[in-house]
């Protein structure tokens, strides 16, 4: 069976994560599923040290990997050039246009990932048309869902950060009925095809429909089915940002420096200092941008407020660099061939 490691921890760090959410989702509050109430420590626990963190776990297995960094030092070194310039040039044509495509390519990355998983563990065996769709499916059609649901007490950013088209109520929820029905038939055929599967080898994919399983789940409760900020937060963030560390651990913990190969000390040593990296850039932001949580970056309130547009158009895609140096070379750093670092 086609483990990334081990059944114990696949099972632990990165299918289970989903699964946990939604109990957690399941025991909060009534009130948190529809409204964008978000507590500081919950917002500290899933967007600084899971959200924010797991894009500095990427530095693993690029810059910080000097035989990969010897092999695409080119792509390594132009990706945050190009995304830099990108980014101001965005910005200057309005913080809209910044955000809007920061949120497209973020929702891509993390749709991205979860095929990704699918391939990792289809390694070994065929890749079927229908589980690509329907590993896609159970991302997209909630994102499509979302497009024609105003009024969501969330966003991926920004407020209006995602285009909704101006449809009239009865069109919009046709729409989204023919996609439900569609979405529906796809699940479906998809357990079909997994029950023949079992029926005819007398064995199944384990982590393989997990990760569907999870993934549906996930996304379909976290933006259909409930309307809160932190529900939607806790599912997303959990859901991508744990399993992708843990990726990271095990593919290149060869390659850390030697003080993070230790097993427990190890595993702390590369936690903190993905929290520290991620504390100082979320510092920076709510010092000299946001200004929302002056009780968790005290030290950072000395900064200047930036209200100037000149000044915010070269920063704030700065700010943003690590975050679209991520999506961007997420896309190098996976490709078929290149998981001789993982065991088995």
């Amino acid at each position: 069976m086609s483990w990334i490691k081990s059944p114990a921890y696949d099972s632990a760090f990165i299918l289970a994560p989903p699964f946990v959410a939604l109990g957690v989702v399941a025991l909060l509050p009534e009130q948190y599923g529809q409204t964008n109430d978000m507590p500081v420590a919950a917002w500290v626990g899933l967007v600084l040290l899971i959200d924010v963190a797991h894009v500095y776990s990427t530095l693993f297995r690029t810059y910080a990997d000097s035989a990969r960094f010897r092999r695409q030092r080119v792509t390594f070194l132009l990706v945050p050039v190009l995304c830099y310039a990108l980014g101001t040039l965005l910005y200057s044509l309005g913080a809209e246009w910044f955000w809007r495509g920061l949120a497209y390519v973020a929702v891509f990355h993390f749709i991205r990932q979860q095929y990704g998983f699918l391939k990792l563990y289809n390694r070994h065996t065929q890749t079927t048309r229908l589980d690509t769709l329907t590993i896609y499916a159970a991302t997209l059609y909630p994102i499509l869902w979302w497009h024609l649901s105003p009024n969501r007490n969330f966003n991926w950013f920004v407020d209006g950060d995602f285009w909704q088209p101006t449809l009239p109520v009865g069109i919009a929820e046709t729409i989204k009925l023919a996609l439900g029905i569609a979405y529906a038939g796809l699940l479906l055929a998809y357990v079909g095809q997994e029950v023949g599967q079992f029926v005819r080898h007398k064995t199944g994919n384990v982590p393989k429909q997990a990760l569907v399983l999870g993934t549906a789940l996930s996304w379909y409760v976290g933006i259909v089915w409930f309307n809160g900020d932190l529900t939607f937060t806790l599912l997303n963030v959990v859901a991508h940002g744990i399993p992708y560390m843990a990726l990271i651990w095990v593919s290149n913990r060869r390659t850390m420096p030697i003080q993070l190969q230790t097993k427990i000390w190890g595993v702390c040593l590369f936690i903190g200092l993905l929290a520290l990296l991620a504390y100082l850039e979320e510092g920076l932001w709510d010092g000299l941008v946001w200004r929302d949580h002056a009780s968790v970056f005290g030290p950072f309130q000395y900064l200047p407020s930036l209200t100037n547009s000149g000044w915010l158009v070269l920063i704030v895609p700065l700010l943003a660099l690590p975050q679209l140096t991520h999506y961007v070379l997420d896309g190098f750093i996976w490709r078929r061939g290149d998981t001789g670092t993982l065991p088995g």
